[in-house]
């Protein structure tokens, strides 16, 4: 069948071939360096592991349905910014004082691999590699340039991961309020889909109520991620361990399944409206966020 005879066979092809770039510019922006350089593989192994790369995707397809081009250096570089603090913040997560988990997308976790030590360097590495591509992005003016690295910088400081990871060690095993466990949760994962969206409105010169549309899209995306997170734990064929969250405060320990899939669904509606709201003539972004978590209920039943 002809790929542009079927929207959805094209938009497939589109996505593909986004993956494909971002994997060829990642690969490029964190080289493999000499044999015996081993934060350098440590590195790129965490990066270029197979993933699913939502946020690097999320930005490119925002920024399209935002009128810019998927293509464009500049937002394919701050793209491969937020995979790279994406993967400096799972390397932290399971370390063995935080999580210590045995798994990450299928393969043992960077520390089971490379010693403890190497795995922190690597995170210290990725995260400043992160600012340094960001600070440095083609073609954007000096004042966006600043800006995005402002923007990736509060992602994972106090405001964002660091704060999230710490409230979940050092409380998450207590019971909780549904309200600290929503506020750990905008933490862990809603502020770096925040972060996410800002650059893609950033880049493209969005409007200020595009801006904030995109803002609450990024917060209910970031609840309903977790949620789904949270469902999956204990089902196999997720790439990580099973029943990491034993013993944890998590929603679905709270609320039980059946609320949580309904906080899900709310969740995920609002979310489609904001989107809808700051892409009124763009349909990508929606499109992928539909079927990936179409695709996660799917896997977990």
């Amino acid at each position: 069948m002809n790929a542009d005879a079927d929207p959805l066979l094209s938009h497939q092809h589109a996505l593909q071939a986004l993956r494909d770039a971002l994997e060829r510019r990642l690969g490029e922006l964190l080289p493999a360096g000499r044999e015996s350089d081993v934060v350098a593989r440590a590195m790129r192994e965490a990066t270029l592991a197979p993933g699913k790369r939502i946020r690097p995707l999320l930005m490119l397809l925002a920024a399209s349905d935002l009128g810019a081009s998927d293509r464009d250096p500049a937002l394919l570089d701050l793209a491969c910014t937020v995979e790279m603090i994406h993967a400096a913040s799972l390397i932290l997560d399971d370390i063995p004082c935080m999580d210590d988990a045995q798994l990450r997308r299928g393969r043992p976790t960077l520390h089971r691999q490379f010693g403890e030590s190497v795995a922190i360097l690597a995170a210290v590495a990725l995260l400043s590699r992160a600012y340094a591509v960001a600070a440095e992005a083609p073609g954007l003016p000096g004042e966006q340039r600043a800006a995005a690295v402002t923007t990736l910088a509060r992602a994972v400081g106090l405001q964002g991961l660091v704060q999230g990871q710490f409230l979940d060690v050092s409380e998450g095993s207590g019971a909780r309020s549904v309200e600290a466990i929503l506020a750990t949760n905008e933490l862990k994962t809603s502020v770096l889909f925040g972060a996410t969206l800002e650059l893609a409105a950033l880049a493209t010169g969005a409007d200020a109520r595009a801006t904030e549309a995109l803002s609450n899209f990024a917060q209910e995306l970031g609840q309903a991620f977790q949620l789904i997170d949270d469902l999956a734990d204990g089902v196999s064929g997720t790439g990580k361990d099973l029943h990491q969250d034993a013993g944890k405060s998590t929603l679905v320990a709270t609320l039980g399944e059946r609320a949580v899939r309904e906080r899900l669904a709310e969740h995920l509606a609002r979310a489609d409206a904001h989107l809808a709201a700051a892409c009124p003539e763009g349909e990508h972004t929606r499109h992928f966020i539909a079927a990936w978590f179409t695709q996660q209920l799917d896997l977990i039943g």
